[in-house]
């Protein structure tokens, strides 16, 4: 027999009731003394879960997107069985009152759950949360809010039975039966949320279509010629994928960097996918990359003048994506980019590629005259991907930082992989592993094409007669690229 407490006043039941939940969420069966039911506090309790279910949906759909009413009616459905089985359990005992409680207290219980999942998400999503590995951010804090959520059905069911002196095998097969209704459920709502962002197919203007062509042969005519016997570096930016702000943000940086600070004016490019730029810079696809190379190659003095190949994307194992959707992009491998580059004449190269496994990358690129530069090992993945962040973490370690503050390559590479490394550690992330490889010809030639790359040596341009004078002791076997 439950001795339920009678109603005092509205705010004294609601005092206890949410003091219940609490003791529900420990599965004592004092929440079975402590609880007032009545129709109004199942109400307001039923009010106040909707909201916090509708907030947290919210937080997680980004704060856009439309209140979807059947997410709110597949909520709405978990009090509904618990009051069906407050039902069978009130004309089970012969207690009227007590058909309120298990819907009352796992409202309870919930909408304390979710206040904390909402919290937490709003925290999250603004970065105070940033000291907290990801590992346990988006590890262990999912799975552990999907736990709580099965545990308050169960700890109804487990309170219940208890004081009810419930058989064991009644206990077990209404357990089974309320884990497998969730299964169930899950699959029937994961795709109905009560804050619905609607998926909308890609599209690519006319107005944008069109626009592509000229947009490429204006880029393409705005290189300008290097004079003989002076050094200038070359910059191309490539950001493969659309649906992530983060790569055109980081070229777009980067490009200005390096005409502002490195004086590439006249000698840059970039090709971007995103759907912002599509009428203003012209797309990356393995066309414009090779047009791009091509008539780089043109424009450059080979003996003289280096090419800066910046390319950033999501990638796999010997995979550069390219994507532009709904356009059905070719990718790039390392097999077509040494090829494409091979092509093109251009002889001194610096290739920086971030992107998760670039690594795998080096044996195809690698050359005498070639520094080649990875985020990530052939084996590890990158980070810092995200729609919100300006740089990916290599990409801001490298160029943001490091550029900025050293006046050699090497230097600025070692200071970016100490800092990805830190902030790794940090986050509780794989190390991601940056690579470094340098051709004979290029290590000896890079000291001399740097004092025009670092302001604080930058003379405008550099007389390299005497470094062309060493480096073609070394040109015969740098004429056949090593595979």
């Amino acid at each position: 027999m439950i001795d339920l407490k009678p109603s005092i006043n509205f705010w004294h039941d609601f005092k206890s009731n949410q003091i219940a939940g609490m003791w529900l969420f420990l599965g004592s069966r004092r929440s079975l003394q402590i609880v007032h039911p009545s129709i109004l506090q199942l109400i307001v309790w039923g009010i106040l879960g909707g909201c916090t279910n509708s907030l947290y949906s919210w937080l997680v759909a980004g704060q856009i997107g439309d209140f979807n009413s059947q997410g709110l009616i597949g909520y709405a459905l978990w009090p509904f069985i618990a009051l069906i089985v407050g039902i069978f359990l009130s004309q089970r005992t012969n207690q009227p009152r007590l058909m309120l409680v298990p819907a009352l207290l796992w409202l309870v219980l919930d909408t304390n759950i979710l206040l904390i999942q909402c919290l937490i998400q709003y925290l999250g999503s603004n970065g105070y949360l940033n000291f907290i590995p990801d590992a346990i951010y988006n590890g262990i804090l999912p799975s552990l809010f999907v736990a709580l959520f099965v545990w308050q059905s169960l700890a109804v069911i487990w309170v219940f039975s208890r004081e009810l002196k419930w058989p064991w095998w009644e206990r077990a097969l209404v357990m089974v039966a309320t884990i497998a209704t969730m299964v169930v459920w899950q699959l029937s709502v994961k795709d109905q949320p009560i804050w619905k962002v609607e998926d909308s197919a890609p599209t690519f203007a006319e107005d944008a279509f069109y626009a592509q062509s000229k947009l490429l042969n204006d880029s393409l005519e705005q290189v300008q010629y290097g004079e003989q016997a002076k050094s200038h570096w070359y910059f191309l930016g490539v950001a493969g994928d659309s649906y992530q702000d983060v790569f055109k943000s980081e070229v777009v940086r980067i490009k200005e960097q390096f005409d502002t600070r490195f004086a590439t004016v006249g000698r840059s490019m970039m090709l971007v996918n995103n759907p912002d730029t599509r009428t203003e810079i012209p797309i990356a696809s393995k066309t414009s990359i090779e047009l791009a190379l091509r008539r780089m190659g043109q424009q450059m003095n080979r003996d003289s003048d280096v090419l800066f190949l910046y390319m950033t994307s999501h990638g796999e194992q010997n995979h550069f994506e390219i994507e532009n959707a709904p356009l059905d992009l070719g990718q790039v491998d390392p097999k077509w980019l040494r090829e494409t580059l091979d092509k093109s004449g251009i002889r001194w190269r610096v290739i920086v590629i971030s992107a998760c496994y670039s690594g795998s990358f080096i044996p195809a690129l690698q050359s005498p005259d070639t520094l080649i530069i990875t985020a990530s090992a052939a084996d590890k993945t990158s980070f810092g991907c995200n729609n919100e962040a300006d740089y990916t973490y290599f990409g801001r370690a490298f160029f943001d930082l490091a550029m900025r503050e050293q006046s050699s390559m090497k230097d600025s590479f070692s200071t970016a992989k100490q800092t990805v490394t830190k902030w790794e550690v940090a986050q509780g992330v794989e190390p991601s592993e940056p690579q470094w490889m340098i051709g004979k010809n290029m290590e000896l030639m890079l000291p001399q094409l740097e004092k025009y790359l670092f302001p604080q040596q930058n003379t405008g341009s550099v007389d390299i007669a005497q470094t062309k004078t060493e480096a073609k002791n070394d040109a015969t076997p740098a004429k056949k690229p090593l595979l």
